[in-house]
């Protein structure tokens, strides 16, 4: 029997096993499902979102990157993250009182910067482990009439990417790898515009998917993570049951982020993609979308089109159309040991 590696599980192997365990509830509206970024449950007035997800790449601000990927999967429901709980896994031999100190600080920070409170949780020093790890749970809501899923696409929509890609993938290259990157010759100040990717333009979406819901009718949001753009088609279009053509030109990514990838060997279509938002919307409502968000120097470009489910997921690259790869693995894991 082969053994899983890291990462995601395998699509087909994660369908197989939600419909295989789930059990149906009458009041939960979205359940488990590949490409849905968060469940929501009927509240009566109100739906109660609820996500998870933890943070297993990063070591460096860990307790930020925790709040701000649960919260991101909150806002593309066009709900409002309000409630935080974290569970902290810390290594045996190398959990100090001042590790535990500063992951609880980070929570902090995020928390505050996005209105949200920290309600709970779990901490303990865990055998076995060699970096901390957390697990994020957030919880929000969303008014029944305003929401949005992944499932949502619609053939003839049009499809938006905020910022561009890699902006998590190269924050996590230039934190964790800083030392050999010096040793490359890679000048500092890009090392570190490339750290404050966290924060600048930031892998939060939370203003990103408020603004674009304010400017326009959305059919469809999803939240580039693991895997990368590439993966998030993919979801989106297994969700959604429908086509996408990808024009490869005109993805945005960052000089760093390209050149980050490059050093590494890296696909950046298939790198963390935490920053990025993914838009389906009706063409009309895709240019007041674009333009608002732009308005509010947030980038945001039109990369490609929801077609019909036998086109297939395609990447147009000028001269010819080749089928959209999937990265199972994200290309990250290539920066950590085997």
């Amino acid at each position: 029997m082969s053994m899983l590696k890291p990462g995601k599980l395998p699509p087909a192997l994660l369908q197989h096993l939600l419909t295989s365990h789930i059990s149906p509830d009458p009041r939960v509206i979205v359940g488990p499902a590949v490409g849905e970024d968060a469940a929501i449950i009927d509240m009566g007035e109100r739906y109660l979102i609820a996500k998870s997800d933890p943070i297993t790449f990063a070591t460096d601000a860990i307790g930020y990157y925790a709040v701000v990927v649960n919260a991101n999967d909150i806002a593309t429901r066009g709900g409002q993250p309000k409630w935080f709980l974290a569970t902290l896994l810390l290594p045996e031999q190398t959990t100090s009182v001042t590790l535990v100190e500063s992951i609880f600080a980070q929570i902090a920070q995020a928390c505050h910067s996005f209105d949200i409170a920290l309600v709970g949780g779990h901490t303990e020093v865990t055998y076995g482990l060699d970096r901390p790890i957390v697990a994020g749970h957030m919880l929000g809501e969303v008014d029944p009439t305003t929401l949005i899923t992944t499932a949502g696409a619609q053939i003839g929509d049009i499809l938006l990417l905020t910022k561009g890609i890699c902006i998590e993938g190269a924050s996590i290259i230039a934190r964790e790898r800083e030392e050999h990157l010096e040793h490359l010759g890679v000048p500092a100040a890009v090392i570190q515009r490339a750290k404050n990717f966290l924060f600048e333009p930031g892998i939060s979406v939370v203003r990103d998917a408020h603004i674009a819901i304010g400017a326009g009718h959305i059919h469809a949001m999803h939240d580039p993570t693991e895997g990368g753009l590439a993966m998030a088609v993919h979801e989106l279009a297994s969700a959604a049951r429908v086509g996408v053509v990808i024009e490869q030109q005109r993805i945005p990514i960052l000089e760093e982020a390209m050149l980050l990838c490059r050093l590494y060997g890296l696909e950046p279509l298939g790198t963390l993609a935490s920053g990025a938002l993914l838009i389906a919307a009706p063409p009309e409502d895709g240019v007041r979308i674009q333009q608002a968000l732009e308005t509010n120097k947030i980038q945001c470009a039109a990369i490609g089109r929801i077609v019909p489910p036998g086109e297939g997921v395609l990447l147009d690259e000028g001269q010819e159309f080749r089928l959209l790869p999937q990265y199972e693995r994200d290309e990250i894991t290539k920066i950590f040991p085997a």
